[in-house]
């Protein structure tokens, strides 16, 4: 009965462990984001820092395509990502918190999560500015016959840059495997997609480099996993890049420094009724999927994965100055 339920609502392939680890996954995304909005306005974390509130099935649903071997690149909004590839949270903390035993060793911060035995290569600040990485890593892909398939993820304000067009015109001539996924969340910054972009659905902007495109609704980690998962398969086949369009929302604002003024609170509050992690728990819980004892199993457990995290970044040391000069130029 259980294996026919998981089929009628994921399709072949899945299992109730597996969507179970889907609502772990999304929590510990929620409850690392909160804890850190907390942590940087109590000064324990400096620059900037842009939290992924909303968006979480987007991450945990198209990551949960990717083979071990296969790489992620992404923008500055990266916890969520590197959360959903199994990146240490203690280590990820952290790193926030800039402390010697971080991901980077402290020196990247909240925009530059970075884990090459994990295939996830950023965490890139300039805006667009990694999709010809993401370009780069697939050709290098099919030159030395690795297979790998190429997440890159994005904005929609990055859609209006040079780099994105002359990426995918790259991508599609020189026919990489790299799944292009535009989260767009209404906004880049602090301006309305209608007042920046002259084309209104992301997922046309694919059209005229030939690349097969679709649109997909972000608050649904399954259908977010679906598409992926055939964007994916596209790519890995040889048939080169794939566009999706992963229409989502942003809880808070562009960062913690950003007093999100230019929002109507009705809009925000709209879209809170669709928060991904809720809509996907009461799934589970009426199609008898999740019980009370094994919410509760999952809140604990990522409550206690949020707290060790905090207590191992805030005992760790800070780099020692006489690290400054390393890590600077490669070794030969």
């Amino acid at each position: 009965m259980e294996a026919s339920t998981v089929a009628k609502i994921a399709g072949p392939g899945l299992d109730k462990k597996t969507l179970l680890n889907f609502l772990h996954q999304m929590l510990l995304i929620r409850k690392f984001e909160d804890k850190s909005g907390e942590l940087y306005a109590r000064g324990k974390i400096a620059g900037f820092l842009h939290l992924y509130n909303g968006q979480e099935a987007s991450a945990v649903g198209a990551i949960s395509t990717l083979a071990e071997h296969d790489l992620l690149i992404t923008h500055y909004r990266d916890h969520g990502y590197a959360i959903a590839r199994g990146l240490d949270v203690n280590r990820c903390m952290a790193e926030l918190l800039g402390k010697a035993t971080g991901i980077d060793k402290g020196r990247g911060g909240s925009m530059h999560f970075f884990d090459v035995s994990l295939g996830m290569l950023g965490g890139w600040a300039i805006v667009a500015g990694h999709l010809p990485l993401a370009v780069g890593l697939g050709l290098a892909s099919n030159y030395l016959g690795k297979q790998q398939v190429v997440l890159c993820f994005f904005g929609d304000g990055a859609t209006n840059n040079g780099y994105f067009h002359e990426a995918l015109n790259m991508a599609k001539l020189w026919k990489v495997p790299v799944v292009f996924l535009c989260e767009n969340n209404l906004y880049g910054m602090g301006t309305a997609v209608d007042r920046a972009s002259a084309v209104m659905e992301m997922v046309r902007k694919a059209a005229p480099y030939g690349i097969p495109a679709q649109r997909v609704d972000g608050m649904d980690v399954l259908a977010v996993r679906e598409a992926t998962s055939k964007a994916v398969d596209h790519a890995r086949r040889g048939d080169g890049p794939f566009f999706l369009e992963v229409l989502t929302y942003r809880f808070r604002g562009h960062s913690m420094a950003d007093p999100i003024l230019y929002r109507d609170k009705a809009e925000v509050e709209e879209w809170k009724q669709r928060d991904p992690i809720v809509i996907f728990r009461q799934r589970l819980e009426k199609e008898s999927l999740l019980s009370p004892q094994e919410l509760e199993q999952i809140e604990r457990e990522t409550d206690e994965l949020v707290v060790e995290a905090v207590r191992f970044a805030e005992e760790s040391p800070d780099p020692p100055l006489t690290d400054l000069y390393e890590d600077i130029y490669a070794n030969p």
